[in-house]
């Protein structure tokens, strides 16, 4: 099978939940047929990642699609785009040259099947198609807007991401119908797409986990009453959740247990989150090993109010044998059994009261990392790779599309439009 795979945004480094996803997915699939990663992203020329991202993928066609960002510039854009009716999370990723890329494959047959990976590049595929095409929805970006305006205390924040959340509402409804297939990641955000699109064609394939990279920290119980928040800290849902946890949670675990500490792990920590460190509270930012700090924690903490999709910090935390409370918000979508292999709470005193259990009760703790540890291992990408394969195929059958066999490679349509002025529309 001949996949063209579309993603806005670097891949590399593999340091947020939906790289970790794509990248593992991509990795397997290309290791039974031809992908070609269409990766395109904006701000400086990046000659080190083109080089490396086609390393990895040899098919990969790396594309530069804008000067460098400033803030000015970025504003400006914004205030340009703020009348459109598509909402601007998806129309700065609209790119002359990924749409002729696309338009290109689909009308001469070059591929299969095409991924959209996010809703963020779907601007990018023609309204209609020769070639099947795939929704990849990590989240449900409607709903996400949705929880960033209702939990945002900046009015002026609040009133964009509420305007934000009625376009992408709109234009998610829309866009999803134009897809063959949509894969979801939960049942939550599958049951959320229902009343967009015919249910018939909405998958729902699971996250998934490096077993062999986190199995490592499994099988020891830490020693120290350590406490774990894992994310990247420049993303507006984890910087909620800790701020939050701080203000509301960690009062009553410290009073609780005095030696614990609070360590909040993760690459490029908001002001926000630097402001929180301090006797109990340490940020790390980046770390070299996040399987290191997760076989130190006693427990991980998923205190999420907003985000979307599935949490994979959660399997890699079970993963890692590793005891996990969170939200319900945070667990969504995840086949998690609450008191089994992973303890819920959406109330702060409820929150605490479970989290100073886990670290006062070692026997309570050995178990729920147990359970935690057995679960996780079933989720292994080679097995969801799979899921996902199934569904392409799925999307190509019911096309009736065969393998073609004397196209071109996709890399001459990529030369013929090397040469296109690539800014941003």
């Amino acid at each position: 099978m001949r996949i063209l795979w579309v993603k806005a945004g670097k891949l590399l480094p593999v340091d947020t939940g939906g790289k970790i996803r794509s990248y593992h997915l991509l990795r397997h699939l290309a290791g039974r047929h031809e992908v070609t990663l269409v990766s395109y992203y904006g701000g400086a020329p990046d000659g080190e990642y083109d080089t490396e991202i086609v390393r990895r993928f040899p098919r990969a066609i790396p594309v530069h699609t804008a000067a460098p960002e400033t803030a000015v510039s970025t504003a400006v854009h914004y205030v340009r785009h703020l009348f459109s009716q598509s909402p601007y999370a998806v129309t700065k990723f609209s790119s002359p040259e990924v749409r002729r890329l696309i338009a290109d494959a689909s009308h001469e047959h070059r591929v299969n099947v095409a991924v959209c990976d996010f809703l963020s590049a779907s601007l990018n595929f023609p309204t209609s198609m020769t070639t099947p095409s795939v929704l990849f929805q990590h989240n449900v970006e409607s709903v996400l807007w949705r929880r960033q305006a209702a939990h945002e205390r900046n009015v002026i924040k609040r009133v964009a991401f509420a305007v934000e959340a009625a376009k992408m509402d709109r234009y998610e409804r829309a866009t999803v119908r134009r897809f063959s297939q949509v894969i979801a990641v939960s049942e939550r955000d599958r049951q959320e797409m229902t009343r967009m699109i015919d249910p018939s064609r909405i998958t729902v394939v699971p996250t998934g986990v490096d077993g062999d990279q986190y199995s490592a920290a499994a099988g020891s119980t830490a020693v120290n009453p350590i406490v774990m928040f894992l994310g990247s800290m420049d993303w507006e849902a984890n910087v909620d959740a800790v701020d939050y946890f701080c203000r509301e949670i960690w009062p009553t675990v410290k009073a609780a247990v005095p030696p614990a500490r609070f360590r909040i792990v993760g690459r490029n920590p908001h002001p926000r989150v630097l402001r929180l460190a301090g006797d109990s509270v340490e940020v790390t930012g980046g770390v070299a090993s996040v399987v290191d700090h997760l076989r130190s924690a006693a427990v991980v903490v998923v205190p999420l109010r907003i985000g979307g999709g599935t949490r994979l910090k959660i399997f890699e935390a079970m993963a890692a044998g590793r005891a996990v409370v969170s939200t319900s918000v945070g667990a969504e979508g995840l086949d998690v059994r609450d008191g089994h292999d992973i303890l819920l709470a959406d109330e702060p005193p409820r929150f605490a009261g479970l989290v100073i259990d886990l670290l006062r009760d070692v026997g309570k703790r050995q178990r729920i990392e147990a359970a935690a540890a057995k679960l996780a291992a079933g989720y292994d990408w080679s097995v969801v790779t799979r899921q996902f394969e199934a569904v392409l195929f799925r999307a190509v059958d019911m096309h009736g599309v065969s393998e073609p066999l004397h196209a071109a490679p996709l890399e001459d349509v990529a030369a013929r439009v090397s040469g296109i002025t690539s800014d941003v529309t």
